[in-house]
């Protein structure tokens, strides 16, 4: 095992004028990234953080971001990722319960930076990208071009790294992942997946130089969300190009442009909210996926539907829906190609991956082996240490099963006669209606195959009769009225998932990074209600 600074310090300036991040039409080759990266790993450590501490990420998409990271790595210290939506409440949460000594952020976020800043009296480097930033904070594009020294560092592959999430109740929780276990579950650095990785750190670094393991990367999602960002910060241990969009929000339009510019090995997505955007765009002729190698998506379902239409304009391209979250990776994956374009969403797995239940005898976890029995989703293996500063809810979620530790953050699903998993959904978004058990995301998914959905989100409202009644907030792009999609869920799913109500509005509420906003969705419909 490697950590990410290992790796970044060992490849130092050797790739040259090689483009490692480009950013609409911005480049940074790697010869700049390096020097960069080196002089605000010294500023940090200048400022008095030291290693083991934490290094906040406030920022939307921008190079930015990836040369925090790696500062951050080589001078060992932590990633923190900070949603840029949060408000300011939020923002003195997270950047005080990560103990954070450096915060990294775009200029937009300083207003509400500054009535925080007393409040955080661990933050000792204040760093503004773009603008003139105030007296309180330093520019990071002029610290970004001080002295650029390698940092001295004993890097071991426990350095760690946090990923923030906000799960589906109470504040956002920071993940901590051991670096060298992240860069193993990636791949480790191995030419294909099943092929031996290199041994040794001096052999990762030949075979990257060499050209073997180059990677181009497209990464649509934001890179505060851990798809995005692992992605990333993967690619650049390979010594590759990670590529993102500079509009403010995702831009369809501006994401073909770059595939058809560069051409991505991979392109990183997070399901419909942004298949189907890039889908609409290609079938409106605004432009063509490039010669894309592989499209992975991860974090919520991706329509089969939607993958096989992709496949169409793009045949040699292949959809990899990745399952993993931010308290685990590889729990299983379902490929299409063009020989299985409409093929069901089933993961495939490894043993490490299995379904639980309680058993009610013992009031301990079981393994299920029966197929169509639905249980808790678990993964062994290479895991995270568990929540940081939160010893009960990683309690809650790293269990331990028949003796050996699991992760098991929330996801239902049931076995197939093969042993693949087919999802169910996320139990605390679980409708219980009539003494019905009912998961949204299936309801969602039939409801996106009629023609005129372009997506749906489904919660469930309190209700005198059900107890809770199903109800769907949908985005239409043509005229369908509420009896016709119910009538189209009960024509495909059992009459008792259907919507009670269906609610159609302009745009279905998703953060950046496609997550369903289901607050936010219920609030609408509440409203409509009233």
């Amino acid at each position: 095992m490697f950590s990410f600074g290992q790796i970044l310090s060992a490849l130092g300036g050797q790739l040259g004028s090689a483009p490692a991040l480009i950013h609409g039409d911005e480049i940074v080759d790697w010869a700049s990234f390096d020097r960069r990266t080196n002089a605000l790993a010294r500023a940090f450590l200048a400022a008095g953080a030291e290693p083991g501490d934490r290094v906040a990420h406030l920022m939307r998409n921008s190079p930015a971001y990836l040369l925090t990271t790696a500062a951050a790595f080589k001078a060992r210290m932590v990633h923190v990722n900070v949603n840029y939506r949060y408000t300011g409440e939020e923002l003195a949460y997270i950047l005080d319960n990560s103990d954070s000594a450096v915060v990294v952020f775009d200029a937009e976020f300083a207003e509400v930076l500054g009535t925080l800043r007393a409040r955080l009296p661990a933050v000792k480097l204040w760093l503004q990208v773009g603008g003139t930033p105030p007296a309180w904070a330093q520019s990071f594009d002029a610290v970004s071009r001080g002295p650029s020294d390698p940092v001295p560092a004993d890097h071991t592959p426990e350095d760690m790294l946090f990923i923030y999430t906000g799960g589906t109740t109470g504040m956002p929780k920071g993940v901590m992942w051991d670096q060298g276990v992240i860069w193993t579950v990636l791949g480790a650095g191995a030419p294909l997946p099943g092929m031996p990785a290199p041994e040794t750190l001096e052999a990762h670094v030949a075979a990257v130089l060499a050209g073997d393991a180059r990677r181009r990367l497209l990464a649509l999602p934001p890179l505060m969300h851990g798809t995005g960002f692992l992605m990333g910060i993967y690619a650049l241990a390979l010594g590759g190009t990670v590529i993102t969009t500079a509009a403010r929000g995702f831009d369809p339009e501006e994401a073909l442009r770059l595939s058809e510019q560069h051409n991505p090995d991979v392109t990183v997505i997070v399901g419909d909210a942004f298949a189907r955007p890039l889908l609409r765009a290609i079938e409106g002729g605004k432009g063509r996926l490039g010669q894309t190698g592989m499209m992975i998506s991860s974090g919520t379902m991706w329509s089969p539907e939607i993958k096989a239409a992709l496949l169409q304009h793009c045949p040699t391209m292949v959809c990899f829906d990745a399952y993993g979250s931010s308290e685990g990776l590889g729990y299983g994956a379902s490929v299409n190609t063009a020989a299985n374009a409409d093929a069901p969403t089933r993961f495939l797995h490894d043993p490490n991956t299995i379904l639980v239940d309680l058993d009610e005898a013992t009031g301990a976890l079981r393994v299920i082996t029966e197929p169509g029995v639905p249980g808790r989703v678990a993964r062994t293996g290479l895991l995270p240490r568990g929540y940081w500063k939160d010893p009960e809810k990683s309690a809650r979620t790293f269990v331990t099963v028949e003796g050996q530790r699991y992760t098991m953050p929330g996801d239902f699903g049931v076995l197939e006669a093969d042993g693949a998993i087919v999802l169910l959904g996320r139990g605390s978004q679980c409708i219980n209606s009539g003494g019905e058990k009912i998961f949204p995301e299936e309801v969602e998914e039939w409801l996106k195959t009629h023609p005129a959905v372009e997506d749906a989100l489904v919660f469930g409202v309190k209700d005198e009769t059900w107890g809770q009644a199903v109800t769907a907030v949908v985005e239409a792009h043509a005229h369908v009225t509420e009896a016709e999609l119910i009538q189209h869920v009960k024509a495909g799913l059992a009459a008792y998932k259907a919507p009670k109500q269906v609610i159609v509005v302009d745009k279905c509420p998703r953060a950046p990074n496609g997550k369903a906003d289901y607050e936010t969705a219920r609030r609408l419909a509440e409203a409509v209600a009233a």
